[in-house]
C-alpha cells in the first residue's frame, strides 16, 4: 500500500480537535459529508465536533444524539434542528434538489429507524415522504401505496421482526430499494438478526442491505444514488 503523503491527502484536510480529527474533504472526495455520530461522546465533544464543521463550511449533522447533548447543542445553537425520535440534530441543510427518497416503515415500533433515515436523507439534499405502518401483516396497506413508491427515485425499507416487507417492496417497483433491519420483534427476532437475515436472502432481485437499526447507513447509500444520477451515471 503506498505510504500517505500530503499530495494524498493534505493537512487542510483533517481539522484536528485534539479529541477528534474531523475528515472536512470527505463530501468531495465520497459525496458523503463527516457526520458526527454521538453516542459514546460527551455533550461537549459533540458540540466541538459540530462547531467544527461549522467553522470550515460543512454540513454540520449529528446522529444518535441523546437528550444530553440535544440540549448542549440547543444551548450553543438556539435554531438547531433537533429531531428527538430520530435522535438527530442538524445546523445547516442544503435545498432539497438531488433527487426524491421514499422512507417506508412496516410498523409504529420502527419509527426511531425510519425517523433517521428520513432526517439524514432530507439533510443530504434530498426530497423525503414518509409512509409509515405498511407492513406485510396487512398486504392492502402496501398495495395502497405502490405508485408513490414506483414515483421515488429510491426508497428506504425499514422493518423488524420477519423484516419480509423489503421483499415485498422490491418485487413490487423498478424504484432501488435498500433495506433497514430493525431490533425490533419478540425473542426469536434475535434483536433485529432475524430481520437482517430475510432482507439479505431476498426472493426479490436488487434489494440492498444495511446494518441493523442503520438508518444513517440507508440514507447514505440513497444520497450516493441520486448523486451519481445527478453526474450522469447510473444509480
Amino acid at each position: 500500500m503506498a505510504a500517505v503523503t500530503d499530495e494524498v491527502r493534505p493537512p487542510s484536510a483533517v481539522l484536528d480537535l485534539g479529541f477528534a480529527r474531523l475528515d472536512v474533504d470527505r463530501a468531495e472526495r465520497t459525496g458523503i459529508p463527516e457526520v458526527v455520530y454521538a453516542q459514546g461522546k460527551t455533550p461537549e465533544q459533540v458540540v466541538g465536533c459540530l462547531a467544527g464543521l461549522v467553522e470550515t463550511g460543512q454540513i454540520a449533522l449529528a446522529t444518535r444524539v441523546d437528550e444530553q447533548a440535544a440540549a448542549a447543542i440547543q444551548l450553543r445553537w438556539p435554531d438547531a434542528d433537533l429531531d428527538p425520535v430520530a435522535r438527530c440534530a442538524r445546523l445547516s441543510c442544503p435545498a432539497s434538489e438531488i433527487g426524491a427518497v421514499v422512507v417506508v416503515s412496516a410498523g409504529t415500533s420502527d419509527a426511531p429507524v425510519a425517523a433517521e433515515a428520513a432526517f439524514v436523507a432530507e439533510s443530504l439534499g434530498a426530497a423525503v415522504t414518509r409512509i409509515d405502518d405498511v407492513g406485510v401483516a396487512g398486504l392492502h396497506r402496501l398495495m395502497a401505496v405502490r405508485d408513490d413508491l414506483e414515483a421515488a427515485d429510491v426508497v428506504i425499507v425499514v422493518a423488524g421482526m420477519d423484516g419480509a416487507l423489503a421483499s415485498a417492496v422490491g418485487g413490487l417497483i423498478s424504484t432501488p430499494v435498500v433495506a433497514v433491519p430493525t431490533s425490533v420483534g419478540y425473542g426469536a427476532a434475535f434483536d433485529g438478526l432475524a430481520a437482517l437475515l430475510t432482507m439479505l436472502n431476498s426472493c426479490a432481485p436488487g434489494v440492498a442491505v444495511v446494518n441493523i437499526d442503520n438508518g444513517f447507513g440507508a440514507a447514505a447509500f440513497a444520497a450516493k444514488v441520486l448523486v451519481g444520477r445527478a453526474r450522469g451515471h447510473r444509480g
